[in-house]
């Protein structure tokens, strides 16, 4: 493999945090027997993603903060696409007193045009690592389908900061979205918020935080493997067969810890960090979740999604059958990666009463 294709796998994998095959990535020949097994729970058409990922991803294992540069170098050579019919251009939205302002990537926007519906986006990554300029041409498609603007969010990443000031930027920019919706040919009424992994994380943090404060009216929340519990994989183990292929336990104390700033699934977390930890659910957005069944999130997010719909908040549940953490993006042709692609546009576009 290419030094470019690899590094552009591994800059894939790792935007939605699938970083190999957790512990067998680095394997003996004890380990490789572990990694044979966990390759025999993925669905056939994956297979072959799945050892790309391994090959291109060994050496950024285990996760800490030694590993963080050669990461997030896998992902510096993103840029904003050429040659695109729909613009993308770059704003700098305020966050407030002694805050930077946060960068936000407004896509397919026309002003003066009729008003239409908007996503807010949050790229995925563990908390610690992704860009929102790596997802720019999916959303690119998604934006030119739904005929809809979107804008995606660069905040900061932990642990140079931890949730407070991301969750600080993600809400300002959610705010200016909804305040200038008027500029942005935006409907006010017709706003969703949309993210993968950790993303999914950052956007369930910001229905609830819409909730709450009553200033942004939400239509609906898209969250695709969202990363909800800080108590997976330390005080909530997954099932046998769960998070043995791609995100792992390990790494996801690693990044709940460094978002959290405190050690996870301890009295120390304060519930408004984490979306698994709100009292309530009630009044959230229409949902649609969509994760693999052997993803390391797929018991929180099922259970997620059960507790909205007893809360009386429809969500709609997609569990993938072989389907690990971040399969569609390393392997987007496949079936299962279209029928998540199909049924997530599917989900925005009833989500956001598009025609």
């Amino acid at each position: 493999m290419r030094r470019r294709d690899t590094l552009q796998l591994a800059a894939a994998g790792l935007s939605a945090a699938a970083l190999g095959l957790g512990r067998y990535a680095w394997a003996g020949s004890a380990e490789a027997a572990g990694a044979d097994a966990a390759l025999a729970t993925v669905a056939p058409e994956l297979r072959d993603a799945a050892i790309k990922v391994i090959e291109a991803t060994r050496g950024f294992h285990p996760m800490g903060a030694d590993r963080l540069p050669m990461l997030r170098a896998a992902l510096a050579t993103a840029k904003i696409p050429e040659g695109s019919a729909i613009p993308v251009r770059v704003e700098r939205v305020p966050v407030g007193p002694g805050r930077p302002a946060v960068t936000v990537y407004v896509i397919n926007e026309r002003p003066g045009a009729l008003a239409r519906p908007a996503i807010l986006h949050t790229h995925g990554g563990g908390f610690v690592t992704g860009s929102a300029l790596l997802e720019l041409p999916g959303l690119i498609a998604i934006a030119g389908e739904l005929d809809c603007v979107i804008v995606s969010v660069e905040y900061r990443l932990s642990p140079e900061v931890t949730w407070r000031e991301s969750l600080a930027e993600t809400w300002a920019a959610l705010r200016w979205l909804h305040a200038d919706a008027a500029s942005l040919g935006v409907d006010p009424g017709r706003i969703a918020v949309f993210g993968e992994s950790a993303g999914g994380g950052h956007a369930a943090l910001l229905a609830l935080r819409a909730r709450d404060s009553g200033d942004v009216p939400l239509a609906f929340q898209c969250l695709i493997y969202p990363m909800l519990d800080d108590r997976t994989g330390t005080t909530r183990f997954p099932a046998p067969g769960l998070g043995t292929v791609g995100w792992d336990a390990e790494a996801n104390r690693y990044g709940w810890r460094a978002f959290l700033g405190v050690p996870p699934a301890t009295s120390a977390v304060p519930d408004e960090a984490v979306p698994t930890r709100a009292t309530s659910l009630r009044g959230l957005p229409p949902t649609f979740i969509g994760v693999g069944a052997i993803d390391l999130f797929a018991q929180e997010d099922i259970a997620y999604a059960q507790r909205l719909n007893e809360s009386g908040v429809p969500c709609e549940l997609l569990v993938l059958p072989g389907a690990f953490h971040g399969f569609d993006k390393v392997a987007p042709e496949a079936s299962l990666s279209r029928r998540l692609a199909a049924a997530r546009v599917g989900a925005l576009r009833k989500g956001l009463a598009i025609a």
